[in-house]
């Protein structure tokens, strides 16, 4: 059953992509400033989807700690794809950090940057850098959520890849509060599978590090938090046949 269910998610997955992207390019062009509307709306559609089909169900923990409007920093875990998609639909105005290779998609590329994502040339050494903070600006001035996975690529549960070092970067140059968040969201749809398990997705923000630390402190400390919370040995996924 989790085999047909999981078929049945990315035909509903694919369809919709493809359907929005056609809306959202459309709207790209007559009215850009509603093009991250289109995106929240693929967010929604994607993780109701999972929903209905799949049975992953998602939960917060201590949401109040991202409940605030304005800008924002967050330093997620990044586990699955899934994690691609739902902050989109947990805060108003999102901007995530993503490889610059994603802009390049035909059609689904241009929406990205016009949904105001902001796209980094992980071979651009000082340049990305420089590229990152002025887009980062924008999105302070924007009143953005900025989402950045700190570990660059998704991992296994359990294990917490070494840190980037732009979202030092990023906090030294917006002067926010970095809020570290775990999930454990690969449980139920793991690093390139094709099989999406039924339970719940648990996602924590933890406490925020302060402003002001130096580069080196604060790598220290986001990882110390990311690696403090462990939610996988407690958040067992249903089991499912098939």
């Amino acid at each position: 059953m989790t085999l047909l269910r999981s078929a049945l998610f990315n035909l509903f997955f694919f369809a919709t992509t493809f359907l929005l992207t056609l809306y959202g390019t459309a709207v790209r062009l007559v009215a850009p400033d509603r093009t991250l509307h289109v995106a929240r709306l693929w967010a929604h559609t994607s993780v109701g989807g999972l929903r209905l089909i799949c049975g992953i169900r998602l939960e917060v923990l201590d949401r109040q700690r991202i409940a605030a409007t304005g800008p924002m920093l967050i330093a997620s875990r990044h586990q699955s794809a899934f994690d691609t998609m739902v902050w989109l639909t947990l805060l108003p105005r999102c901007s995530y950090v993503l490889k610059e290779e994603l802009t390049r998609i035909p059609l689904f590329g241009p929406l990205l940057r016009a949904a105001g994502m902001i796209a980094v040339d992980r071979t651009g050494g000082g340049a990305a850098l420089r590229s990152l903070v002025r887009d980062a600006d924008r999105a302070v001035r924007e009143g953005r959520q900025i989402v950045i996975f700190p570990e660059g690529t998704r991992a296994e549960p359990g294990t917490l890849l070494p840190l980037h070092p732009g979202v030092a970067a990023l906090a030294g140059r917006t002067r926010l509060p970095v809020i570290p968040v775990v999930t454990d969201s690969g449980l139920c749809w793991g690093r390139r599978a094709f099989r999406k398990r039924p339970g719940t997705i648990h996602i924590r923000p933890l406490a925020p590090l302060p402003v002001g630390l130096p580069r080196e402190e604060l790598m220290r400390r986001l990882e110390s938090a990311l690696r403090s919370e462990v939610l996988e040995s407690r958040a067992p996924v249903e089991n499912s046949v098939g």
